[in-house]
């Protein structure tokens, strides 16, 4: 089996990188990346070690792609991953539709050119903003929770959201590139006939980020908490009551190896994949959490609403399970990492 991923020098891309060398006997792995992430460069080193070919590139140049080498599978991890990306400043909006669509195309027509099966990660952030802000939720002990009391609308249920859920726009500058991603490579794959999975991903989490916005609210609450910097509760009334789960990239490596060896040529390409309810906290619970292993450091509240917050999100992993080895609620566990059952995953972050 042989496997190039892009990205692979993010935290993401290395991740897996690990998890699927641990898992795949005789694995040739390869990987491409342009090497500017924060820790970029600290990763490369440590694939370098694990005997992984890694080439220096920029895959929204097409050029770039000439020196990969014929593989069977492409794992796309290469992304500009921010929700505010385009509108903060620290990308353009064509900056970002070049870093997450086009590059896209790039990478599919490599895998047009080689024969190559194609796994996608995607963002749970393709949901529509007003459908999630529509959710019926109640307030309890510091979290928002589902009102299951209520009629809920199509894809969501008590365990989270899945890949039924609305996708109607306003979804985010960030959103769009994704979305408009996932349709791309599912028609590549039907034009010309190679496998194609899109893995909707909730907030990965897990040793070797860095703190940054574009990591996620875990790792980029903790960082400020550790070291005593300002923070604030956006929005929702300046409480801190917003909620999302929390996933790690080992995990996803276990689904991913179950999707390149299953030979299935119809059905259901698009998946949810995420913490789920289990591993849902609230900024509340993780201050809470923080205080405990840190210290106290009191945020500051500010009820002023932002452009793509969303109060709830927790993601349905149901469906994945059931095609990919096992049906439980959470996580599979023929393609689960062998973490201690906290009810916080977060005590597996470092910041830098």
């Amino acid at each position: 089996m042989r496997i190039l991923i892009t990205g692979i020098c993010g935290f993401a891309g290395s991740t897996l990188a690990r998890g699927l060398l641990e898992r795949i006997e005789g694995l040739s792995l390869c990987g491409i990346d342009n090497l500017m992430r924060l820790g970029s460069k600290t990763n490369r080193a440590v694939m370098k070690q694990l005997g992984v070919a890694i080439f220096y590139g920029d895959i929204r140049n097409a050029s770039d792609f000439e020196q990969a080498p014929n593989v069977d599978w492409v794992i796309d991890a290469a992304a500009n991953p921010s929700v505010l990306a385009g509108v903060n400043g620290s990308a353009t909006s064509r900056q970002l539709f070049e870093h997450n669509l086009a590059s896209t195309v790039n990478v599919l027509e490599y895998c047009k050119t080689h024969r190559a099966g194609f796994v996608l990660l995607s963002t749970s952030r393709v949901y529509s903003i007003t459908a999630l802000a529509g959710l019926p939720l109640k307030t309890e002990d510091g979290v928002f929770r589902l009102d299951s009391s209520n009629e809920l609308p199509r894809g969501v249920s008590a365990r989270g959201i899945d890949s039924d859920f609305s996708t109607e726009v306003p979804i985010s500058l960030y959103g769009s590139t994704k979305l408009s991603s996932e349709k791309v490579a599912l028609e590549y794959g039907f034009a010309f006939g190679f496998p194609v999975w899109i893995n909707r991903c909730g907030v990965l989490v897990g040793a070797g980020q860095y703190g940054t916005p574009d990591q996620g609210i875990f790792s980029y609450w903790i960082n400020p908490h550790l070291r005593r910097r300002p923070m604030r509760y956006n929005g929702f009334g300046g409480t801190g009551y917003q909620v999302r789960d929390a996933f790690h990239p080992r995990d996803l490596a276990g689904l991913l190896d179950a999707q390149i060896h299953n030979s299935r040529q119809v059905g259901t390409r698009v998946y949810a994949v995420g913490g789920g309810a289990a591993n849902a906290t609230s900024l509340s619970q993780l201050t809470a959490w923080c205080d405990s292993m840190f210290g106290k450091h009191e945020p500051q509240a500010d009820d002023r609403p932002r452009k793509y917050d969303v109060p709830w999100m927790v993601i349905d992993s149901t469906s994945a399970c059931g095609d990919f080895g096992g049906t439980a609620p959470r996580l599979c566990p023929k393609w689960s990492t062998k973490l201690p059952a906290r009810r916080h995953r977060v005590e597996s972050v470092e910041v830098c």
